[in-house]
């Protein structure tokens, strides 16, 4: 690919990975960093600043601020990020920019196309709409990515349910999208994380008794997430039925729990332990697993606690669908239905033979689907399956494939 007259040539092993928090680089795609490394590239993080910058440059990341982007909608602030990606990029001259939604992968894929990027790529971690929400919304969402994937090289779409809904909808063009699927560490995630005494030791420190089931979920204290309508659920159940809850406040967020919510919950004997770095060690200390979300792409969480060996009771959306075999891992139960997620909660606290099954099943299935090595292999395949179809130079060599 020929630079434009006055631009300077774009850095053949450079690849940036645009995202709105520098959470989202370390959490979630740090393994496909480290991976861009590895092979002989160099990969870059674009994002607001925050906490989690230093532990990226510490494992040889270099970030690239905008100290603009905000996670919020505001337009005054969307446009200054705008015009400092622009700046980074010009500066940076990645050869592919990976941009991830909701709005990084908005108009990310737009400035990155305007700036000049060689290969332009995004993944759709989940559409901000489905089709049981309002029209309006479905209207705003599904026209704001028809336009943003007209200026990708490729849709890399996490869940099988949107990408029938991105082709029959024609939200891109049906030859640059594919399914990417989701995954975790299964060598992290695994069900003998803990020995028997490591394991009562932490249900200690919890205030679990004896003999009471722990019920963990993991997610960020928003309405979102379901947790209106599964305190009520848990309200609903012996006491001897515990909820153990990690996930931080996120202020941010309109729907963010009133801390009167949380309070009440306490109260009620809900287990609050935060955000924690610990994840694997905590997913060892639950007996099942629970996500009650109102929205996912393809829910990591949930993930994990299936390599765990947690049976899960999941809502049934959209993501939860592709990690829960309803009545085989887990159980799947209708949104906003906090009697339902009772019945599903209780039908496992008393059954531990049931748990057992379940929770085998799980790791079956999080061993055959849900592999991050895959996805990694996946991604690294897209930027050189694009660049060999647009005669760009892109120096990473090939790995050992899983």
């Amino acid at each position: 690919m020929i630079p434009r007259r006055g631009q300077r040539p774009a850095r053949p092993g450079l690849i940036a990975h645009l995202t709105t928090v520098d959470m989202s680089l370390e959490l979630l795609l740090r393994p496909q960093l480290d991976a861009i490394n590895d092979r002989g590239g160099e990969a870059v993080g674009i994002s607001a600043p925050g906490p989690y910058v230093k532990q990226l440059q510490l494992g040889g990341i270099r970030h690239v601020p905008l100290t603009s982007s905000t996670r919020g909608w505001n337009i005054l602030s969307d446009l200054r990020a705008g015009r400092e990606l622009w700046s980074a990029l010009r500066n940076e001259r990645p050869t592919v920019l990976h941009t991830h939604n909701p709005k990084p992968g908005l108009y990310g894929r737009v400035i990155g196309r305007l700036a000049g990027v060689p290969i332009v790529v995004n993944t759709v971690h989940g559409l901000y709409a489905t089709e049981t929400d309002r029209w309006l919304r479905r209207l705003v969402v599904y026209s704001l990515e028809a336009v943003a994937s007209r200026f990708s090289d490729a849709e890399l779409v996490q869940n099988a349910e949107d990408v029938a809904t991105i082709k029959r909808l024609r939200l891109a063009p049906r030859s640059r999208v594919s399914h990417l699927g989701n995954g975790v560490n299964l060598e992290r995630f695994r069900p003998d994380q803990l020995s028997g005494a490591d394991r009562h030791a932490l249900r200690s420190d919890w205030g679990i008794e004896p003999g009471e089931v722990v019920i963990g979920t993991v997610g960020r204290l928003v309405a979102e997430k379901g947790y209106p309508e599964l305190f009520e659920a848990i309200g609903r159940l012996d006491r001897s039925v515990r909820l153990v809850v990690v996930g931080g406040d996120d202020p941010e967020k309109s729907d963010a729990l009133p801390r009167e919510t949380v309070n009440t919950a306490r109260d009620a004997g809900v287990v609050f332990l935060g955000h924690r770095s610990d994840v694997a060690n905590v997913l060892a200390g639950f007996d099942a697993f629970v996500l009650a979300s109102h929205r996912e792409g393809q829910p990591r969480a949930a993930m994990e606690a299936a390599a765990c060996g947690l049976p899960v009771v999941a809502t049934d959306i959209r993501g939860c669908r592709q990690v829960v075999d309803h009545d085989v891992s887990g159980l799947l139960v209708g949104v906003r239905d906090a009697q339902a997620l009772a019945e599903a909660i209780g039908r496992l606290a008393k059954d531990k033979a049931l748990r057992q099954r379940f929770g085998e099943a799980a790791v079956a299935k999080a061993h055959a689907e849900f592999d991050e090595r895959r996805v990694i292999e996946r991604v690294l395949s897209c930027y050189s399956e694009v660049a060999d179809r647009k005669h760009v130079a892109l120096t990473l060599h090939s790995g050992g494939a899983t």
